[in-house]
């Protein structure tokens, strides 16, 4: 009788144990320049996790993953099925790796910009003309931060931590968030500074502050899969995430997520982007 009783029991821990294995995870990491708690950023994505658990008939465990080097980390080993990433510099390098793949794009953020902003009555008129000045951009590890230097690549722009710059580099100091980046400029703190926020930059325009260049597009927010994860389910994930709209419960999983909706990756602009970003 002990013997069957730990024979069913070594039975139904060995199921339990290959359901659990069964369960795709699906990692959220979303912008770390932006004010939002944990229980606010779960019931934001439990819709789309649920459209996932649809698509491959598969229970989906949902894990929120704050700090970038540990998404750097839990990707570099696969340990994630499928994942939602705000910062394009982080799940683009995966896809260089070979580690992932991109599905879906997030809709209406397909050319996310960063915004070089100035006092309305400041002389400069081009990016050389920061030298020898000082520029805020918000966390030096957030997309905006990267498109920084991306752009200070593409006009030979040398920065510098020194707290007097040299006429020929530019002093680049970092704020955590991007609404805090107007504050350091009208307080003397810097004379320019950097966000991708649209509303930071009407806000400024609006006051009279100017734009002094905007840099590139690109593409932020972004869905990818394991390239572990059998295709068949690559590919049914990919298609629930690009119909969403074509059905009610997809609307209101878009609603509830706060998107439009979600398009097919363009592999022509993301190569540019890898290679524009410095990956």
């Amino acid at each position: 009788m002990l013997g069957r009783i730990a024979a069913g029991l070594g039975l139904a821990l060995a199921f339990a144990a290959t359901a659990a294995a069964q369960d795709l995870v699906f990692a959220v990491t979303e912008g770390v320049t932006y004010q939002a708690t944990p229980r606010e950023i779960r019931d934001k994505f439990a819709p789309l996790a649920e459209v996932i658990a649809k698509a491959t008939g598969r229970r989906v465990k949902t894990v929120l993953v704050p700090a970038y080097n540990d998404a750097r980390a839990g990707l570099a080993r696969q340990e994630f099925d499928v994942a939602f990433l705000h910062p394009a510099h982080v799940p683009m390098a995966e896809i260089k790796a070979g580690r992932y793949k991109a599905i879906a794009w997030t809709q209406g953020f397909t050319e996310y910009t960063a915004s070089v902003l100035i006092p309305g009555t400041t002389p400069l008129k081009s990016m050389r003309d920061l030298n020898g000045r000082t520029l805020v951009t918000p966390d030096p590890d957030s997309i905006t931060a990267v498109m920084v230097r991306a752009m200070f690549r593409g006009e030979k722009l040398t920065a510098t931590a020194d707290r007097d710059p040299p006429a020929t580099a530019v002093r680049v100091i970092t704020t955590r968030y991007q609404d805090a980046v107007p504050f350091y400029i009208e307080n003397g703190f810097a004379q320019a500074g950097v966000t991708a926020a649209n509303s930071v930059v009407k806000a400024w325009t609006d006051k009279g502050g100017k734009v002094l260049v905007r840099s590139r597009p690109v593409p932020i927010k972004q869905f990818i899969v394991s390239t572990k994860l059998p295709a068949d389910e690559q590919q049914k994930i990919r298609d629930a995430l690009l119909t969403l709209r074509d059905s009610k419960p997809g609307r209101d999983a878009l609603e509830t997520v706060g998107y439009r909706g979600f398009v097919a990756p363009n592999p022509e602009v993301e190569a540019a982007t890898i290679a524009w970003l410095g990956l």
